[in-house]
């Protein structure tokens, strides 16, 4: 099967059209010291439907040296203390970006107005870190939502590319 991947940006603050919402039970946090399991958590209940498998099978050492590169960070989203989404942002240093490397939210808070807010709130962290630009990518397997969004906040196309997937049986 054959996915298109499409690569968005904001090479300018002023590019970005927040989206923040009103959700007074939500809560969005840095993690200082996530756990492999809360990464494990993150990466398999956002990625499960869209076939994210890259690190599915990684180990807690895999993570764990994963988690400590200096420009690495994993933020979550818990709605009256139960995990509703995630994002993790990666410094690039070749060229002073900040990528929103992973973006999501779990089934049962997708329909809430939640991902503009979350995705506001990581286009947020990521411009905090005084970055060049801020990116991001997504494909035709994930939510039929996430590019529109991306637009949405001001983010703007600036490659595409078609791949192959093998779905694992």
């Amino acid at each position: 099967m054959q996915a298109t991947r499409t690569y968005l940006e904001l090479s300018r603050a002023s590019q970005f059209k927040p989206g923040f919402g009103a959700f007074p039970d939500l809560v969005v946090e840095r993690v200082e010291r996530p756990t492999p399991a809360l990464y494990r958590e993150c990466y398999r209940t956002v990625g499960e439907a869209y076939h994210w498998r890259d690190r599915w099978d990684w180990t807690d050492e895999e993570i764990r040296a994963h988690l400590a590169q200096p420009g690495i960070t994993l933020h979550v989203a818990r709605r009256r203390g139960a995990l509703a989404g995630w994002y993790e942002l990666r410094r690039v240093p070749e060229d002073r970006s900040v990528e929103i490397a992973y973006f999501g939210l779990l089934p049962g808070a997708i329909g809430q107005g939640l991902g503009k807010h979350l995705l506001s709130c990581a286009v947020r962290d990521a411009w905090a870190l005084g970055p060049s630009r801020v990116w991001l990518h997504t494909c035709t397997l994930d939510h039929p939502h996430a590019l529109p969004n991306y637009r949405k906040r001001g983010f703007t196309p600036y490659k595409t590319e078609t791949y192959e997937v093998n779905f694992p049986p």
